[in-house]
């Protein structure tokens, strides 16, 4: 495979996870995260996506002494507003009622993504084991 093409795969990819996930959060907060055709919810997640790969890293850096503070949970006040931004923007295909209802939004779409991405793999954090240390002989021991 080659690398571009492996690229748009992995795209591709995280464009299925981040729909899934926006698909949830719709079902879970029915009524109050609405959009009218799948297309339509097709458009948000690429579109949440993209604000995501591009603004949100600049918001990141404006906000990092309110991230320091509060060890990283601001974030969640960055990707509430970038989903309330996307519903501002897509009215009325797809709608995010209150800034309220976008942070649950945007809290259950940071916790389904996580877990897709590490079910299938694309996860960016990784554990590494240290091996276990070599048993020592009984011998060794001395005996007093």
């Amino acid at each position: 495979m080659q690398p571009g093409q492996s690229r748009f795969l992995h795209f591709l990819g995280n464009w299925a996870i981040n729909t899934l996930s926006v698909a949830v959060a719709v079902a879970l907060l029915r009524g109050h995260i609405t959009y009218q055709h799948w297309g339509d919810l097709l458009i948000a997640a690429l579109l949440l996506g993209l604000l995501n790969a591009f603004v949100r890293p600049i918001l990141l850096l404006l906000a990092l002494p309110l991230l320091i503070v509060t060890l990283g949970l601001f974030t969640w006040v960055i990707n509430a507003l970038l989903l309330y931004f996307v519903g501002r923007l897509m009215a009325p295909y797809f709608q995010v009622d209150s800034f309220g209802f976008a942070f649950l939004g945007a809290l259950i779409i940071s916790i389904v993504s996580t877990a897709l991405n590490i079910l299938t793999g694309n996860a960016r954090v990784s554990v590494h084991r240290r091996p276990p240390p070599p048993k020592k002989d009984d011998d060794d021991v001395i005996d007093v």
